[in-house]
């Protein structure tokens, strides 16, 4: 659902290069005197379910009730409640086996064949002599002529997945797609009625790593494929089942090539048995909105996550005295950007639809405040009509380059680029693929259920010493700071290239506030699909 820009973007672009920008003005100052703030050793490493959270959360309160906005969360509250159940497996409580067409029964051993767990539901999974389904790479990508489910009916049986993506550019080239992750494949197959996902593991360094975690405590995402389990398969036991079945090895060979098409291992049959302790630890987002006077339905979303990874609690043996991950630069620089965006658009004319500022809990414990929201909007998405992103704010001098995550997927860039050419400068993509950054912050769950999302990034080819310079010192900084306790507040941070990236920011959200356009994914995108189940809501 690719649209044409609006003449609204060409008109704030022009704005934006006569400086009339309508009660805008950034401050660095103010940012740097926010992050000072919340990223001192008194918050804790601002961790979820601390006192460093509810500090951070009642400081967030109050800058929204001095610039008198509404809250926006559920039932007229600030806060919105994350429940995060986390899952630990029963000691000796897994087992599995299966059996081939000649009825005979082969255990399979945990750790070595199979690692086994139930994080769903009560934590406790029980399937009996289900049949078996190996479905390739488990892609269904209908703008990419991809279908590996063809028409197989997986209701009830297990589906067997290979980790992963086809290369080369059909999906992408170097930066990775959706598909490629666990939660697409389990969301596919549940989608389609199966009961469970197997992950078959190809290499014995691969199944090395899986083995060692397989008794780690796990979170659950908020609003993830409820399988009655799900698995790790090791390459010999897969093997075994493949020729008990009778499968011929070239339809293996041929899972990459887009010809494949899932077939039922004849005759095997899979049994599996896990339990899981389960707590909950309940954090929050907070939310404010300003309401829209004309479409108050209609809802442009700014996020930002508050927390960071804690202090000693968490941490008790990171070396030396420090022991404080204090997160300024990540995300204390993100939470201020958007309390500044706040600010600002708060003093401009009351926009037509409904702006939200939302600070999201629990990033880094895998982007569990926004998955939750995403399951539990507060509004619904089908009439969100965009994500702003706000993560770790660039400290540098000016920039001539708007790098964002995931170029290439939806139109915000476009209207970004509208915005940022009359000023010389340009919108790139991340330059680091193997990073996969559109999947690791908090626009990602809203792309995930079909919402436009972009995320503006640290630019490279600095105005002041070029590209080459720009580069150096962005990795010099994140090799030195990202996730330790160096990640402190400094006097000394330049703030310019945030302040011209959060200028572009409030101009791109209040254009799309003012105008009645919806923003829409490009054709190969794979969340085209997705926002598409739901154009009636747009009509």
């Amino acid at each position: 659902m690719f649209r044409a820009l609006t003449g609204g973007v060409a008109v704030a672009a022009l704005l934006l290069v006569a400086g009339s920008a309508a009660a805008q003005n950034v401050s660095a100052e103010r940012i740097s005197n926010d992050i000072r703030t919340i990223s001192a050793d008194e918050y804790q490493g601002r961790y979820p379910g601390t006192e460093g959270e509810r500090m951070t959360l009642a400081w967030l309160q109050a800058q929204y009730e001095a610039m008198g906005l509404k809250p926006g969360g559920p039932d007229g509250q600030w806060l919105q409640a994350i429940p995060l159940q986390r899952y630990t497996p029963v000691a000796g409580a897994a087992s599995a086996s299966w059996t081939g067409s000649d009825g005979a029964s082969h255990p399979l051993v945990i750790g070595t064949d199979i690692v086994v767990r139930a994080i769903s539901n009560d934590g406790k999974a029980a399937i009996a002599n289900a049949p078996v389904v190996f479905a390739g790479y488990g892609i269904t990508a209908p703008e990419r002529n991809w279908d590996d489910y063809g028409n197989l009916d997986v209701r009830g049986k297990v589906v067997i997945v290979v980790a992963g993506e086809p290369e080369g550019e059909v999906f992408n080239g170097a930066y990775d797609t959706n598909y490629e992750s666990a939660a697409y494949k389990a969301d596919e197959a549940v989608r389609r009625g199966a009961v469970g996902v197997v992950t078959l593991v190809t290499s014995p360094q691969a199944w090395q790593r899986v083995a060692v975690g397989a008794g780690r405590q796990r979170t659950r995402t908020p609003g993830s494929a409820d399988t009655e389990f799900s698995a790790s398969l090791n390459h010999t036991a897969a093997m075994a089942w493949a020729q008990a079945a009778g499968m011929d090895m070239a339809t293996l060979s041929n899972v990459g090539s887009g010809q494949f098409k899932a077939v039922e291992l004849t005759g095997v049959k899979l049994s599996v048995n896990a339990e899981e302790t389960i707590n909950t630890l309940v954090t929050h987002n907070l939310l404010a909105k300003i309401e829209g006077s004309e479409r108050p339905n209609e809802v442009i979303v700014y996020s930002a996550h508050w927390d960071h990874v804690g202090g000693e609690a968490q941490h008790p043996d990171t070396p030396g005295d420090d022991k404080i991950f204090n997160g300024a630069w990540d995300n204390a620089s993100g939470t201020a950007g958007v309390v500044e965006m706040a600010r600002q658009l708060s003093q401009a004319p009351r926009p037509k639809r409904t702006i939200v500022f939302a600070h999201m809990a629990a990033e880094e414990m895998g982007l569990m405040g926004a998955y939750g929201y995403a399951a539990d909007p507060v509004y619904p998405l089908e009439t969100t009509v965009a994500d702003i992103n706000i993560d770790m704010l660039p400290l540098s001098g000016p920039t001539k380059d708007v790098p964002i995550f995931g170029k290439g997927q939806n139109d915000l860039e476009d209207r970004l680029e509208a915005l940022a050419a009359p000023l010389g400068r340009y919108v790139s993509d991340d330059h680091m693929p193997e990073q996969g950054f559109y999947y690791r912050s908090d626009h990602f769950p809203f792309a995930r259920m079909g919402v436009p999302a972009i995320m503006p990034w640290h630019g490279w080819d600095w105005v002041e010493g070029g590209r080459e310079a720009g580069e150096a010192a962005w990795k010099a900084k994140f090799a030195a700071d990202y996730h330790k306790p160096s990640d402190e507040w400094s006097a000394d941070w330049d703030l310019r290239s945030a302040v011209e990236n959060l200028t572009l920011l409030y101009h791109l959200g209040l254009d799309l506030a003012n105008s009645s356009d919806w923003p829409g994914w490009k054709p190969t995108s794979e969340f085209a699909q997705v926002r598409a189940r739901s154009d009636a809501a747009r009509r």
